[in-house]
């Protein structure tokens, strides 16, 4: 064994490359069962990051099932999710394109059910004995900013093709989860109005459907304005099951003849904040058992849920990230990951305990050496509570620093902002491990996983709870030597990028930072905002425009006065949810201020990006641009950027 060879930390040499990264990893999710065949989506950043539908047959082959020219995604509530249905082999799904449903049996040429422009789908159901489709429809024909959202009957014959639909159940701002009871004589859905968001409050309905397919005894079975529903479904014998939060933790429920039973009460979170459709964390292998997995203090479990005695058996399996878990006969398949591997399509044999893999993330095989693994960190945070976080150290078996050097700090602020950072090995945080720069990976006040009040911190406070969390993890970690207190970086997307332009704004502890599509005016956010998360702001910061003068004092674009270190801003130009005006704005304030300032947008990009060169491009750009700043040098040749005023 020879001796590591000593480089300042950030130059390390890595295996790990954005090249790498983008030509071996996909994305993965909404997982189906039907019969003896396994669905799920994969979004492709080699193919212009277009999302396809994949069918792993009973004989072990995958094939695709939406043929190229065809993109499987929906964009109702601009995130998606749910932008298929499959029953009998038979397949509809939302184009990307157009935004309209498609149907496709087995290897014919996919056919539109619908043509209506300004229209969308999402998170359908077939009902096989009227034969149609329920599912979300968001209407954006009356071309103003709240589009009309309902659910709507869709003719597998196609003669819903200029109609659009036939409304079915109306009258709330938001709707998911249609979901037909087995003998297809009753459907339950899940509802919501302004301001809340579907983690905030939202209700459970249930109503017989007659013969022609009309709702009636309509009943609201749990939730309201401070309840959570989450993942309605139905048993095979026909009872209804449900999440909720009402304990102050997401757990399961059924409603039988009546009454509300909990299933199995316990501190732990059985749900998830829905920012997608068709999100799943159990799944009903018969009518006598649950496959249900549960998020414990930010890891995941995976259980099986007697529905008789109600006793709960903990599965073995080498996962600490659970999702889009779904159940036949014995077996189980969800989407998994853990600190060692990234996420995966796994099978489960529930009589054997037997994990087999479908289909990975990457197919990177990069040796252990070069990996960092999480670590769950608490630490103190303001008002003497505690916050939660992933710590990645450095990690390259060619490298070591010198022996009086510490380490950068990256602190990573996730987006949402009610969303939750993972264990689960991640190829673009091993990106800056590898090269010798630390990554915390921060669950702030605010994050799901941690019940309902851990959740509820961040109420009124976005931009102070969320900052304060990033601030204090980045101090701990410095203070106990893990960090150097000079280097401390700040990244994060979407709402992360407002917590990261926010603690560069309004505290002096990070040197640098890196905002994705991330928000700097809180005022334009909310004059442009889309529908779904319109009324968001109301319960972060607070009524607008009551609190017009709160909006303005946490806006980071009014106080770039106060703004010294360098910032490095990415943005897509078709971003829906965070336009590009608030990056643009950023970036203009900066380089007239004299701060070093770098901007780097992408065309026919949305929000969060999908093409391969422009996640290679981001990557890459942002390690040059750390280098510059501190002063390092990176290994391998690195494409320069333009930073303004440095």
């Amino acid at each position: 064994m020879t001796d590591r060879e000593v480089r300042p930390y950030g130059s390390w040499e890595s295996p790990i490359t954005s090249d790498l990264i983008v030509s071996g990893t996909i994305g993965l999710g909404e997982i189906t069962i039907e019969g003896d065949d396994v669905y799920w989506i994969e979004s492709r950043p080699s193919d212009g990051g277009r999302s396809v539908l994949v069918r792993l047959g009973a004989d072990g082959r995958t094939v695709d099932v939406t043929p190229a020219g065809f993109n499987t995604r929906t964009t109702v509530h601009e995130y998606g999710g749910g932008a298929y249905v499959v029953a009998d082999g038979e397949v509809c799904f939302s184009n990307f394109a157009d935004q309209q449903i498609y149907h496709c049996i087995s290897r014919s040429s996919p056919r539109p059910l619908t043509h209506v422009e300004r229209v969308r789908y999402a998170d359908g159901v077939v009902d096989r004995a009227r034969k149609r489709i329920i599912c979300v429809r968001e209407d954006h024909r009356a071309q103003v900013r709240d589009a009309i959202n309902t659910l709507v009957s869709v003719d597998l014959a196609g003669g819903s093709a200029t109609s659009g639909g036939d409304v079915v159940v109306s009258g709330s701002d938001f709707y998911s989860s249609p979901r037909l009871s087995p003998d297809g004589k009753r459907l339950a859905w899940l509802a919501w109005n302004h301001p809340n968001m579907p983690w905030d409050g939202s209700e459970l309905w249930v109503g017989d459907l007659t013969t022609g397919g009309k709702v009636q005894r309509r009943e609201l079975v749990a939730g309201g304005p401070d309840e959570s529903i989450f993942q309605p479904e139905w048993s095979p014998d026909g009872r209804l099951h449900f999440v909720s939060d009402r304990s102050g933790w997401w757990n399961l429920y059924r409603f039988t003849e009546g009454a509300i039973e909990p299933l199995c009460p316990m501190e732990a979170e059985f749900g998830a904040p829905q920012w997608v459709f068709r999100m799943s964390s159990y799944a009903f292998e018969s009518a006598a058992r649950i496959i249900c997995a549960f998020n414990e203090r930010g890891t995941w479990r995976l259980a099986t849920l007697d529905t008789t005695t109600r006793r709960l058996d903990r599965l073995e399996v080498p996962h600490a990230e659970i999702s889009n878990v779904r159940a036949a006969r014995g077996k189980a398949v969800y989407l998994g990951g853990s600190p060692t591997e990234p996420s995966a399509i796994v099978r489960l044999d529930l009589a054997s305990g037997r994990v087999d893999t479908l289909r990975r993330s990457t197919s990177v095989d990069v040796g252990s050496g070069y990996l960092s693994s999480a670590r769950a960190i608490e630490f103190p945070t303001e008002h003497g509570l505690t916050a939660h976080a992933f710590f990645y150290r450095p990690a390259n078996r060619d490298f070591t620093a010198p022996a009086d050097e510490r380490p950068p700090l990256m602190v990573i602020s996730h987006g949402g902002p009610t969303s939750a950072a993972t264990s689960t090995l991640k190829l673009g945080i091993q990106f800056w491990t590898s090269r010798g720069i630390g990554v915390l990976d921060v669950n702030y006040g605010g994050s799901s996983g941690y019940g309902r009040a851990y959740r509820l911190r961040l109420n009124g406070n976005w931009g102070v709870v969320d900052v304060d969390d990033c601030v204090n993890g980045a101090r701990y970690l410095a203070e106990r030597g893990d960090a150097d207190g000079n280097r401390l970086i700040i990244r994060g997307g979407s709402a992360g990028g407002y917590t990261t332009l926010a603690a560069l704004t309004f505290r002096d502890v990070f040197k640098a930072g890196a905002s994705y599509y991330g928000i700097c005016d809180l005022e334009v956010l909310e004059r442009d905002c889309h529908k779904f998360e319109s009324r968001y702001n109301a319960s972060l910061i607070g009524p607008y425009p009551e609190r017009e003068e709160l909006y303005k004092a946490r806006s980071p674009i009014h106080f770039t006065e106060r703004l010294s270190c360098p910032i490095i801003l990415f943005q897509g130009l078709e971003d829906k949810v965070v336009p590009p005006n608030q990056a643009e704005l950023m970036f203009d304030a900066l380089r007239k201020k004299g701060v070093p300032v770098a901007y780097i947008p992408f065309e026919g990009e949305q929000h969060g990006f999908r093409k391969a060169e422009n996640i290679k491009r981001s990557l890459d750009a942002e390690l040059y641009f750390y280098a510059r700043v501190f002063g390092f040098e990176p290994a391998g040749h690195l494409e320069p950027v333009r930073i303004e005023n440095l």
